[in-house]
């Protein structure tokens, strides 16, 4: 039911909004900008080819309107349309709900123009590049052949062809650079020059010896101080087996959490120091501006700082127990609390752009899958599923501080609870859902692709073989630990003939390199044989789970410490080889060339 005057005034809006959209059209149309199907002038005429007036004349314009960009100048018609949006979105009066173009669509456009220009401008500068390279070797090649043949006259009438051809004496790259300089400056810096170069030359960050310096620092502090708690914890007699079963179990997750991080960020520092060695161009790949990006050292930095902070945190913790200090097991909580504040800090501090990557991306991850796709969340998602261990003890700590427990030191308050434990079969589950999550994403927009099906039945598998040790963790029958070792062995072939195929490009019969792949970056083939083979060892670490060891309860928490810490080393030793097959051959058919979508559609010309 609709009150009373709902048609008319909807039938006003509709046809306020196609005035503005004639308005719009007319302008377009008056600086030389076509329209599809003969834009304006036929959306306005009948079946008989007279012209109508009035509101069916604009009620009769098309819903959406198909630009002509020419290919000969698109840059200025593009430019021509965004003006005339804007102009009409900036008019007095004007309702931006009326408009036939929301704000936020010309906002987006207006960034994807600059993002074009920007692109066009920095090949600009790299084709200026090449060209004075090219000159510059012809003067060496040259001078090289005067010395060896002494014919200097062939080489000056060489010099002045190479001085005369058109990549070297040719000013149109100039002349086109100065012209995009020229209309980024008036159209996106409302012509303050220092902040268009701010976008065109943006500065490289300066190399600093303070880096590698504090790396040095916290490192050797990190030693100290472990030392230091390893020699009191023993004369304390905390680890043995008449020790404090409670304090313990809290050192030991707090401990292994903070440990688990900071052995993932060295790993992916060591990641960015053989990309950057082998020249595989991580930062293009996962989109990251190299001017925010981090490098190796920055990535060291934060593993051995948080090594640092932590241990320190252990130390001042076992003095305070010691002294007999009412809230010493507090501390762990402070801890947890000073790394939320650094992680949501607003401020321009401990590499600001990098953690708001991060909180981004990890959105992305968990609302899978209603975001699209992109190469770093699928990259994140993967080392999640590596990092299952970290979010159950992220899960027992929060539980043990949140809950108060940390007063009566009864850890077992929270192993007991059946909600813990439902808790816990899901965070087991989790990184394997969002990353199905996200290959389902992918198989609809990529047109149906079966590949990302198969690679979602991977992670299926995974997350039935999980489940089903965790069942036999439960009820440790021979049913089960046979169900496990089915399940698990399906799971792990999966998976290895996707590391090794899908993702590693290898095992191709038809490759020059035997088994391989056709590109290599490393030159030592055997390097890849015994990846390989690494990679086959540590995948089989779940068959530790049906055997039965018979061990204490410090041997046992040091051998699933040393498992998670093995299952990250895997990580970051497929993490290399993923990138570099991404590199090489595009396999995730994210980016095969630096392509800018302008916000009009290119259309085919004769």
């Amino acid at each position: 039911m609709h009150a009373d005057g709902s048609v008319e005034l909807q039938q006003a809006r509709v046809a306020e909004g196609a005035a503005v959209a004639e308005e719009v059209m007319a302008a377009l149309e008056r600086n030389g900008v076509s329209f599809v199907g003969g834009g304006l002038g036929k959306a306005k005429k009948d079946g008989s080819g007279k012209q109508l007036m009035g509101r069916a004349a604009l009620l009769q314009l098309p819903a959406t309107v198909r630009i002509d960009i020419p290919p000969t100048s698109p840059g200025r018609a593009a430019l021509k349309v965004w003006e005339e949006l804007v102009n009409v979105l900036r008019k007095d009066g004007a309702d931006p709900a009326a408009a036939f173009v929301h704000r936020k669509k010309v906002q987006h456009a207006e960034k994807n123009i600059r993002d074009a220009f920007l692109a066009l401008y920095r090949g600009l500068e790299l084709l200026k590049k090449f060209s004075s390279l090219n000159v510059k070797a012809f003067t060496k090649i040259l001078k090289k052949f005067v010395k060896v043949s002494e014919q200097q006259r062939k080489t000056d009438l060489f010099s002045e062809k190479v001085k005369r051809s058109p990549f070297s004496s040719s000013d149109k790259v100039l002349q086109l650079a100065d012209e995009v300089e020229s209309i980024f400056l008036r159209h996106f810096a409302g012509n303050d020059r220092k902040v268009a170069m701010k976008y065109l030359k943006p500065q490289q960050p300066r190399n600093t010896h303070m880096i590698t310096f504090l790396v040095g620092l916290f490192t050797g502090t990190f030693v100290s101080l472990f030392i230091i708690y390893s020699v009191l914890a023993h004369v304390a007699g905390i680890f043995s087996s008449t020790g404090n079963t409670a304090y313990m179990e809290i050192v030991y997750h707090v401990f292994s959490m903070f440990a688990l991080i900071s052995l993932h960020v060295f790993l992916y520092g060591c990641n960015l120091f053989m990309w950057k060695s082998t020249r595989i161009s991580h930062n293009f790949i996962f989109d990251f501006s190299s001017s925010t990006a981090l490098t190796h050292r920055d990535a060291f930095l934060m593993s051995a700082s948080i090594m640092c902070t932590v241990v320190a945190a252990l130390v001042i913790n076992l003095f305070l127990r010691n002294a007999g200090a009412t809230y010493a097991n507090a501390l762990p909580g402070a801890l947890l609390l000073l790394s939320a504040v650094v992680l949501f800090c607003p401020f321009n501090v401990f590499y600001r752009s990098t953690r708001y990557c991060f909180m981004r991306v990890m959105r992305n991850i968990m609302l899978s899958p209603f975001y699209k796709v992109l190469m770093a969340d699928f990259f994140m998602a993967d080392q999640l599923t590596s990092q299952i261990p970290l979010l159950r003890h992220l899960e027992f700590t929060g539980c043990y501080f949140m809950a108060g427990t940390f007063r009566t030191h009864e850890y077992g308050s929270c192993t007991s609870s059946s909600l813990y434990k439902n808790l816990a079969y899901v965070l087991s589950f989790l990184p394997y859902y969002w990353r199905a999550m996200q290959c389902l994403r992918r198989y609809l927009e990529e047109g149906h692709d079966l590949n990302q099906l198969a690679n979602a039945g991977k992670y299926i598998s995974a997350m039935v073989a999980a489940a089903v040790r965790f069942k036999y963790a439960a009820t440790p029958t021979p049913f089960w630990m046979w169900m496990v070792i089915i399940s698990s062995t399906g799971a792990t072939i999966y998976q290895l003939y996707w590391d090794f195929v899908m993702d590693w490009g290898f095992l191709n019969p038809k490759s020059k390199n035997f088994w391989l792949r056709d590109q290599l970056i490393l030159k030592n083939k055997s390097v890849y044989y015994a990846s390989m083979m690494l990679n086959l060892v540590l995948r089989l670490a779940w068959a530790q789970s049906v055997m039965k060891l018979h061990l204490g309860m410090v041997e046992s928490r040091l051998l699933d410490f040393s498992l998670a810490s093995l299952e990250i080393i895997r990580r970051g030793h497929w993490n290399f080889y993923r990138l570099e097959n991404e590199h090489l051959t595009n396999a995730g058919k994210f980016r095969a060339v630096k392509t800018v979508p302008l916000p009009f559609r290119e259309l085919e010309t004769d």
